[in-house]
Formats: structure tokens, C-alpha cells, sequence
């Protein structure tokens, strides 16, 4: 049974729209405004603090923004490339940043958060293509693909899948491993999780069949980096899915993880009852955040400290 403190702090979240003093939430539909979205989300990111512990080094990744998330004493010659959610049409590294040096902080990785192209302006695969610039980017720093573990939430975890995939097709070496949080994985938004968890889960009414056509464009949602489940998961590194049973997503991480087993990938599907989109980023709030939080770090630095097999 989820902790009394986990049901307080999401059903404040859930119901949000109160605090903004209006009856009902909020429902993604065609009057939706992606800039007015962004706002919102800007400026409740604006003025959160990092932790002391951590530093940070600004990087330019051809004309991509990047911001280095360092902890103290880092594992020396190891990294994080993390790819932030916000639904494929928001987020940046100031709205991600104090998420990503949890990550850092907990893992002993320093890690890079970038921002890619956002749609509707960009459309895929702009984001996909950033991702692999970034990556590319990180091993013309010097690090070793085997030094590398990437991984995102939401949007960036459906990202974090497309990229492995991309990999794969241009033949760049694979990371060692990766991490997956509540990724959407067929982007038709068609599964059944999408109906019986709706008014479950904290992500606004409508929202993901919006989102996703936004990113989608004149696409066909059957291609593997738009929808990774539709994608061929042989030879690929370590997998870390992260899902509540209460998200929308939940039935696109169980079928995308049973898929990579399938296709002999080495998959680690950890499913939490009770929880919703993303929960392990509120962190430190609630026991399950926390937990899930160590869980997907210690993934992390346990595979990074593998001999390589070679």
C-alpha cells in the first residue's frame, strides 16, 4: 500500500488546479497554448536552488545548450547523459537541472543535461538527432561508450529508447547502460492504461494524445524512433524501466520491457504500486520517490563499475 505520505503530496498534485482557485483541472484540447505552457513551467523552475554539494559548467554542443551537473568526488572517467521530459513540447536544462543532480548526487556521475529541439516548433526526428549529437558529442570528449549510462524521464524516456535504437542503426557504440521512467512507448497513446488510469494519474486530462501529434507531425507513429516499441531491441545494453501502476503509461513499460526480454535484452521492469507519472523525481518527498530514486542510481553505478567484456 503506498505511504500516507506519498497520498498527500500527489493528491495536492493531482489536484493542483484548486491553488490556481479553479474547480476543475486542467484539459489539454485544441485551445491549448504550448507557449503559455512553457511559461508556467519556466517559472515554477525559475528560482529552485541546487544543492550546494553540486557545480555546474555550461557547454556548447554544436549550438545545443548543455549544462554539466558535477557531484563531489564524481567516479572518475564515468558520466550520465540525461534527457529531460516535459511531453516533447517543453523542458530545458532549468527546469530539469535540480532533478539531474539528484541523479548525480546519488550515483557519484557527473552528468550532462542538453537542451534538444522541441516541438511543435521541431517536429520529429529533430529530437531524436540531438540526442545523437549530444551522445556523439560525449564520445569526441574522450569518454568510452562503456563509460556512459543515459537515461530520462516521460518524454526523455521515451528519448533515452529511441537513442539506443538510433545507435544501433548508425553502428556508434551502445552505452553501458540505461534507464527508462515512464516512458511512452507506442505513441498512438492507444493502450488501455491510457482509460483506466486517466483520473488516476497527475498528467492533465488529454494532454499526451495532444503532445504526442505535436511531435508526431506528418510522421507515421510506427516508425521505431517515433514508437520504440515497434523497434528491434537485439544487442542492446542493460534496461531500467521505472513505472507506477496508477500512470497512463503503464501498459506501453510493460509491453516495451516484455518485447527487449524477448529480444534477450537484460531488463530489469520495476513497477511500483500505487504511484503516478514520474514519481521518482519528487524525490526526496515521499518513501517510494526516494526508494525508486536509489533503485535507478544504484542501477547505474553497479553497471558502470562492471568489468568490461571485451
Amino acid at each position: 500500500m503506498p505511504s500516507l505520505q506519498s497520498r498527500i503530496i500527489i493528491g495536492l498534485i493531482k489536484n493542483r488546479h484548486l491553488f490556481k482557485f479553479r474547480l476543475k483541472p486542467q484539459v489539454v484540447d485544441e485551445h491549448f497554448s504550448v507557449s503559455e505552457f512553457r511559461k508556467e513551467v519556466d517559472n515554477a523552475t525559475a528560482k529552485m536552488k541546487m544543492p550546494k554539494q553540486v557545480t555546474t559548467q555550461k557547454e556548447d554542443i554544436h549550438s545545443l545548450y548543455a549544462e554539466w551537473i558535477i557531484p563531489p568526488d564524481p567516479l572518475k572517467g564515468k558520466m550520465l547523459l540525461y534527457i529531460h521530459g516535459g511531453g516533447f513540447i517543453s523542458g530545458s536544462c532549468q527546469t530539469h537541472r535540480m532533478h539531474v543532480a539528484k541523479f548525480a548526487l546519488q550515483s557519484r556521475l557527473k552528468s550532462l543535461v542538453f537542451d534538444y529541439r522541441l516541438a511543435p516548433e521541431h517536429p520529429f526526428p529533430a529530437a531524436v538527432e540531438d540526442c545523437v549529437t549530444a551522445y556523439k558529442w560525449v564520445l569526441e570528449q574522450g569518454y568510452s561508450s562503456q563509460d556512459i549510462v543515459i537515461g530520462g524521464e516521460s518524454a526523455g524516456g521515451t528519448l533515452t529508447l529511441s537513442l539506443l535504437l538510433a545507435l544501433k542503426e548508425l553502428n556508434i557504440g551502445l552505452p553501458k547502460a540505461a534507464f527508462s521512467i515512464s516512458p511512452v512507448t507506442d505513441l498512438r497513446c492507444r493502450a488501455d492504461s491510457f482509460t483506466y488510469n486517466a483520473r488516476k494519474d497527475i498528467a492533465p486530462q488529454g494532454s499526451w494524445d495532444v503532445w504526442t501529434r505535436l511531435y508526431i507531425g506528418n510522421n507515421d507513429p510506427f516508425l521505431p524512433l517515433l514508437s520504440p516499441q515497434m523497434g528491434d531491441f537485439t544487442g542492446l545494453p542493460p534496461l531500467h524501466i521505472c513505472v507506477g501502476t496508477h500512470e497512463i503509461h503503464y501498459d506501453d513499460c510493460i509491453h516495451v520491457a516484455q518485447k527487449a526480454k524477448e529480444h534477450g535484452v537484460e531488463v530489469t521492469l520495476s513497477e511500483w504500486p500505487g504511484m503516478v507519472h514520474a514519481f521518482p523525481l519528487l524525490s526526496p518527498l515521499f518513501l517510494e520517490a526516494k526508494q525508486a530514486m536509489g533503485e535507478i542510481c544504484e542501477f547505474a553505478q553497479s553497471q558502470l563499475n562492471q568489468e568490461n567484456i571485451t
